[in-house]
């Protein structure tokens, strides 16, 4: 790790602390921003980004400054870096790194501790943040000196980036970050390693089973975005004649209105799209895990079909479905290698009992044409704004309607806490899509109840002024939680409505943004329309009714053809 065929301008300093050194191999790695709060075990690491090219967002809460970096990592590809102090700064941060672990994020979280001579003593904000990381990331270390970080830090971005990405966690003892030590060089950046070789002929071998199918169904997720795939992917389904349904983290993959796409299934997804899981003879599960969201009950999922499963990760294959054919590879270099021998196949029978189940089983998107219900509030974002935008959204009832409706046109395009549906994830997820990537506008979708789980962070936007919109569906309740309770535990609503309204548009004009309340506008339309394609931040509170649903659903442990249609409750 620490090859010395460098440019000799980066030794020109020879004698430095540990912070001095972490903060240079920073550099070296090509990091240009990073989040985080400060705190007494971290601030010598402060100290040294003072005289540094990387610019630091100051975060209000760790949680923001974890979630912030992740959606840098999301929409670039590459690891970020959040910073946190000891104590609650590590604990406040825990959940954003858990997100990434299930989300497959390459993050580096990076964290103060006291002193070592300190460590086991219960001192002042000590927590055991090498324990508390363990069974949430790739790898972590707690260093015992400042030599360590020649090896680590490198190690640190290549474990995070390579296979199936994720995050890593570094605590560093404040005497380490003190500590003054003679480098003679430095380190090359840690890369992603080379991906698993993988036996070509298993390559044939699906596609044998692919062309020898009556029925096939392609099952696209998350991981044909990290591999940079998608491209690929819509070569291979419309060679294949392939119809395809994509998870919740895999929309966008095949633009909206693609004669292949079926869109979501699973738990939200069109009763047509679970009915031709019902049908098919081969599902082929790209880069997938099976999450329980989207096969529903497993021993009932695709019941007359056989699996062929192709993922990087090892761990994912033979974990909940057994396939049939599996390959543990990186699912980009697996399309490229079928791409070259692909033979054309035509399915039409299979087409046209895909497309009369379409026809008879619809998505039905009630209220699309009114503003002020859910999927109308959608579809009128979407007909104001194009393709270049990109969306995300908290976690609620208003991410599934988004899933459903929003018509996703690229790979990356949407950005959302999947595995572990963490509320307050979207605004601080925005400010980092849109500091990785400045010349796109970001929208956020959020519900009232997740905007208020990290509504600290409208000042880091207005901070930076940022070209973020947050578009509060407002029914002043936990919609999702009320819906569960409505059907499932005999309308007994427990704690789910908000009884001190919040003044969202007048609480982000005192954190120094926009704010505008649709639901006293004299033409609502006009004016968000006129928010939504103005530079800057700005948040659009948009009125719906508690009772309102999103339909289909499949009850949690049910079978994917058990949805639940219904009506507002």
């Amino acid at each position: 790790m620490t090859d010395s065929a460098i440019d000799p301008a980066t030794c020109s300093q020879p004698r430095f602390s540990g912070s001095q050194l972490l903060i240079k191999l920073l550099e070296r790695q090509g990091i240009t921003h990073v989040s985080g709060v400060p705190g007494g075990a971290n601030l010598p690491i402060y100290d040294a980004l003072t005289d540094s090219s990387i610019k630091h967002v100051l975060a209000r809460h760790e949680q923001g400054a974890g979630f912030i970096a992740q959606g840098m990592a999301r929409v670039s590809g590459k690891a970020q870096v959040c910073l946190a102090s000891s104590g609650p700064g590590v604990s406040n941060l825990i959940t954003a790194v858990a997100d990434a672990r299930l989300d497959s994020v390459p993050l580096i979280s990076i964290t103060g501790q006291v002193s070592q001579d300190m460590i086991g003593t219960d001192a002042f904000q000590e927590i055991d943040t090498f324990g508390l990381m363990l069974p949430i990331t790739k790898h972590n270390w707690m260093l015992r000196s400042a030599e360590e970080l020649l090896e680590v830090i490198p190690l640190a971005f290549e474990i995070a980036l390579s296979g199936r990405p994720g995050p890593v966690s570094i605590d560093i003892p404040k005497d380490v970050q003190n500590q003054l030590i003679e480098v003679e060089c430095l380190p090359e950046p840690g890369r992603r390693q080379a991906n698993p070789v993988f036996d070509r002929q298993q390559v044939e071998s699906m596609l044998e089973r692919i062309w020898s199918a009556r029925r096939p169904l392609l099952m696209i997720g998350g991981g044909i975005v990290y591999a940079g795939a998608a491209e690929s992917l819509v070569q291979f389904a419309e060679c294949l004649d392939l119809p395809a349904v994509q998870t919740f983290m895999g929309l966008g993959i095949l633009p909206d209105g693609h004669p292949l796409s079926l869109g979501m299934l699973g738990m939200h997804g069109a009763p047509y799209t679970n009915l031709v899981l019902e049908e098919c003879d081969l599902v082929i599960g790209l880069g997938v895990r099976f999450d329980d969201r989207a096969t529903g009950k497993v021993a009932e999922f695709c019941p007359q079909a056989e699996i062929i499963h192709v993922d990087i990760d090892h761990s994912e294959i033979d974990k909940i479905m057994r396939p049939a054919i599996s390959i543990r590879a990186d699912v980009g270099e697996v399309l490229q290698a079928a791409i070259g021998i692909l033979e054309p196949v035509s399915r039409p029978i299979w087409r046209r009992r895909v497309e009369q189940l379409k026809a008879n089983h619809p998505l039905m998107l009630d209220g699309e044409d009114e503003l002020f219900r859910p999927y109308g509030a959608i579809k009128a974002v979407a007909s104001i704004l194009d393709d270049s935008v990109s969306i995300t959204t908290d976690v609620g009832q208003h991410q599934m309607w988004v899933a459903q409706a929003y018509p996703f046109r690229r790979a990356g395009q949407w950005v959302s806490s999947g595995g572990l549906g963490t509320m307050g994830f979207g605004l601080p997820a925005a400010i980092g899509m849109a500091l990785a990537q400045p010349e796109r506008k970001v929208v956020c979708f959020s519900g009232d109840g997740s905007f208020l789980m990290n509504i600290q962070e409208l000042a880091t936007s207005a901070e930076h002024d940022l070209d973020i919109k947050i578009v509060i569906l407002n029914n002043r309740h936990l919609g999702l939680v009320r819906q569960q309770q409505s059907l499932f535990y005999a309308r007994n609503l427990s704690a789910v409505e908000f009884q001190q309204n919040v003044d969202y548009a007048l609480t982000a004009r005192a954190m120094g943004m926009k704010g505008i309340d649709l639901g006293v506008s004299d033409n609502p339309l006009a004016e968000l329309e006129s928010a939504l394609m103005e530079h800057g931040p700005c948040v659009i509170d948009l009125p719906i009714s508690e009772t309102e649903m999103v339909f289909p659903m499949v009850a949690p442990g049910g079978a994917n053809r058990e949805m639940i249609h219904g009506e507002s409750a």
